[in-house]
């Protein structure tokens, strides 16, 4: 499709600014695995609250909106959507959760595309799992009621060639490994925006598809991370970015460097969010026992006080012996040795 057309890859020059953005995020997804050691609980509670907030930020940009109470009885499924705007909240909530839950086994295609706006507009009576059957150009509301135009996207005739030819072209540069993916993910969110190859949901369907493919290359931020607050917080500079990088697209003349830009500078957010997120919880009274302990059932082998220092950075020695010895007259734990060489084992619970 047009951003991954060779021609036009081979006249792109990644500003320099970028570098220094990309390297910041690989730096952030190497420590992915030791937060899951070192605090798994506090994980949890970020990941529940990232759930709610990326579903009402997502549904608010499109102006769909809910009560605070019934939102949270929708996304702990205790109730059934009302009307049309709790309906568009509980499927964007069921997609989202399944992305979470299953991104390891979804492939990429644009069959799981269909599947996805399917789930998506299943409680809301719309026609969803279907490409655009008619028309649908992008306009802007302006504050006098009045609308802009601002683009007009791919005709219907056209969607489902172009959608196939998107993800033929996207997993082809992909497997050539000469574009970082950091680089790839908005490429392919701009050409499917400006497709737009639903007759609802295009936006929704963007941002689901972003945590998706950042998923499949190892980027977790959006689970613990609501990526969709931190873009309606920023919604002007979204949609001028939108607006900027989509002019000439159909000519394969686009500047897709505004987009691109904005995009990582949104996922780079969301780890730094996250890292004083968790260092505030990690720090907050009782929780470095609870780490120790997280850390002690987290072995499956016996361990030493050394391994849990590693994974229990910020814990003192005396805090982690304090937290060993209160496990050893508990009976769940056991010194095995003595001295240097010393290290503990789990106890079985009958014993």
């Amino acid at each position: 499709m047009k951003s991954f057309e060779p021609a036009y890859l081979a006249a792109l020059r990644i500003p320099t600014r970028l570098f220094s953005v990309i390297r910041q995020l690989g730096e952030h997804k190497g420590k992915q695995a030791l937060y899951h050691q070192q605090a798994p609980e506090i994980l949890e509670r970020m990941r529940k609250s990232a759930v709610i907030h990326s579903t009402i930020s997502s549904n608010r940009l499109e102006g769909i909106t809910a009560g605070t109470r019934r939102i949270k009885d929708l996304m702990a499924e205790k109730t059934a959507p009302a009307n049309r705007s709790e309906a568009e909240i509980a499927g964007y909530r069921d997609v989202l959760n399944t992305i979470h839950r299953s991104h390891r086994s979804i492939p990429f295609t644009d069959g799981i595309v269909l599947q996805f706006h399917r789930d998506l507009m299943k409680y809301a009576g719309k026609e969803g799992g279907r490409w655009k059957s008619t028309d649908n150009t992008i306009t802007e509301a302006l504050p006098d009621g009045t609308r802009r135009f601002r683009f007009e996207p791919v005709p219907p005739f056209l969607t489902p060639e172009y959608m196939e030819s998107l993800h033929r072209d996207y997993r082809r540069v992909s497997a050539e490994g000469e574009w970082d993916p950091l680089i790839l993910i908005p490429f392919y969110i701009i050409d499917f925006l400006c497709i737009h190859p639903f007759l609802d949901g295009n936006g929704r369907m963007a941002r689901l598809l972003t945590v998706l493919l950042l998923y499949h290359n190892g980027y977790e931020a959006g689970r613990y991370i609501s990526l969709e607050r931190i873009i309606e917080g920023t919604r002007e500079s979204y949609y001028d970015t939108l607006y900027r990088s989509s002019q000439g697209w159909h000519e394969g003349r686009h500047d897709i460097w505004p987009w691109a830009e904005y995009f990582l500078g949104v996922v780079l957010a969301a780890y730094a969010d996250f890292q004083e997120r968790f260092d505030r919880q990690r720090e907050a009274p009782g929780s470095k026992t609870k780490r120790v302990m997280d850390a002690v059932e987290g072995f499956e082998t016996d361990f030493s006080i050394s391994e849990l220092e590693r994974v229990c950075p910020n814990v003192s020695r005396d805090m982690i012996r304090h937290v060993l010895f209160q496990l050893r007259d508990q009976e769940k734990i056991e010194a095995v040795g003595r001295g240097r060489g010393a290290k503990w084992r789990k106890m079985k619970p009958d014993g």
